[in-house]
């Protein structure tokens, strides 16, 4: 049987898929209407930028039950140009153009 069972993030917590893919595109789209996710993932690990995903993850009730980490992970492989959204759950990836559910 695979790891993490289907639902389960690998941390533990369940996530269905939507609201995984929900959680990663809106953080996504959060951090680039603050300007802090642009064309280069380093500007993620600032300290403006993790603030303000701290604070988006505790204000968003359904971001709760996505570990914050797995969050930021799939953040960091966010291709920097162009528009793109994470699609496939916890092991997705980024496809253009933009997400079916904002």
């Amino acid at each position: 049987m695979p790891w993490p069972p289907a639902g389960l993030t690998r941390a533990g917590v369940t996530a269905p898929v939507a609201l995984f893919e929900l959680a990663v595109n809106r953080a996504a789209t959060t951090l680039l209407g603050l300007g802090l996710l642009g064309s280069d993932a380093s500007g993620l690990h600032s300290r403006q930028a993790q603030a303000a995903l701290q604070e988006w993850h505790a204000r968003t009730r359904f971001a709760r039950r996505v570990p914050l980490s797995e969050v930021v992970r799939c953040l960091e492989g966010r291709p920097a140009h162009g528009e793109w959204h994470w699609a496939g759950g916890q092991e997705g990836g980024w496809v253009r153009g933009r997400a079916a559910f904002p």
